[in-house]
């Protein structure tokens, strides 16, 4: 199946460049691109990509801003955050937003195109030491809901999560089937009311559920 992209960035430069990565993949295609936040949900409502590689710093409108806009619509694409520093705390508001991971720009290129097809798989692109770092500088008072209606197991899975830690990690950490882990992870992401690891790990960092420590 064909991957369908749409690039967002105000350097016509870091468009082509992307732009050549992703068609150079026989499952990929490049189908629009944006030079602004301003310009982002129009192609996205033409071309409805899966995934929408997005700067965070834009001129008119940012790539927080975007990626909300984008989240709100009904059948809304993943958003990967390409930026040039991951101690930003653009990206640490684009993720809060509902982007479901960053890359740097200076990814190497097959690194970029795994990317794209993790988080068009419905995986999360999660990147522990960078997200516990912006965390860290965060208020950890936010009340997050869904957390005090946790399971003992389903916090287990949630901090297992938080390490970086796949499905099959934790299965192994917690001596469970993957299966099992599967449903937990499910549980957390519903009672967090999360699109995906991302979301619920800075719900986990934000509420004090889990230490950026």
């Amino acid at each position: 199946m064909m991957l369908k992209v749409v690039i967002a960035d105000d350097e016509a430069l870091i468009r082509t460049g992307l732009r050549i990565i992703v068609d150079s993949e026989p499952d990929l295609s490049v189908v629009g691109e944006a030079a602004d936040g301003a310009e982002v949900v129009p192609v996205v409502r033409a071309q409805r990509p899966d995934v929408v590689l997005m700067d965070v710093r834009m001129p008119r409108v940012d790539g927080i801003q975007a990626t909300r806009q984008l989240v709100a619509l009904d059948d809304p694409p993943k958003v990967l955050v390409v930026t040039t520093f991951e101690n930003d705390d653009y990206v640490y508001d684009a993720l809060r937003a509902g982007a479901s991971g960053f890359l740097l720009k200076r990814t190497k290129p097959d690194d970029l195109v795994r990317a794209v097809r993790v988080v068009a798989a419905g995986d999360a692109l999660l990147f522990p030491a960078a997200i516990r770092a912006l965390a860290a500088t965060r208020s950890r008072s936010t009340e997050v809901p869904g957390i005090g209606r946790l399971t003992g197991r389903e916090g287990d899975v949630l901090r297992l999560m938080a390490r970086g830690l796949s499905n099959g990690e934790i299965a192994a950490e917690l001596v469970v089937s993957q299966e099992t882990i599967k449903t937990h992870v499910g549980n957390v992401l519903a009672k967090l009311d999360a699109r995906d690891r991302t979301q619920a790990v800075i719900a986990a960092y934000e509420s004090g559920f889990v230490s950026p420590g």
